[in-house]
């Protein structure tokens, strides 16, 4: 299962790039004993990454018991992170720094999605309206 992207996804990422803030869907999958290691990583996230390239954590929090969904569908955690823009995102997981650290995350992990997002509002989002 993919955990982390790869440079072809995030030059595919960028040249769909819309412009403006992204915000980054984190669907998590722990592995056995996984939180501690996720733990120990958002740490060094919030302590280290997260102002450096202006990024912030919207909204974090554990998935519950799923209402719509197909087996193997529901997910451990969920987090919405803003960054300014899609480069900083790239920027940030190509620090050499922050590579020291990733191991991690995907030590922690069984499964992702890691996805960014377009406002309806936005070029090239559409609303439910449009839809």
């Amino acid at each position: 299962m993919a955990i982390d992207p790869t440079g072809a996804d995030l030059k595919r990422m960028l040249a769909e790039d819309p412009g403006g803030p992204v915000v980054m869907l984190n669907l998590l999958r722990f592995a056995p004993d996984g939180r501690a290691s996720y733990a120990e990583y958002a740490r060094h996230l919030a302590d280290r990454f997260l102002d450096r390239y202006g990024a912030e954590v919207l909204y974090a929090g554990d998935g519950s018991t799923a209402l719509v969904a197909e087996d193997g569908q529901e997910w451990d955690a969920v987090l919405l992170v803003r960054y300014p823009s899609r480069e900083a995102f790239c920027r940030m997981v190509a620090d050499p720094e922050y590579q020291q650290v990733t191991a991690l995350r995907t030590r922690a992990l069984t499964e992702a999605v890691l996805q960014p997002t377009v406002p309806w509002t936005s070029r090239g989002g559409s609303s439910p309206e449009e839809a």
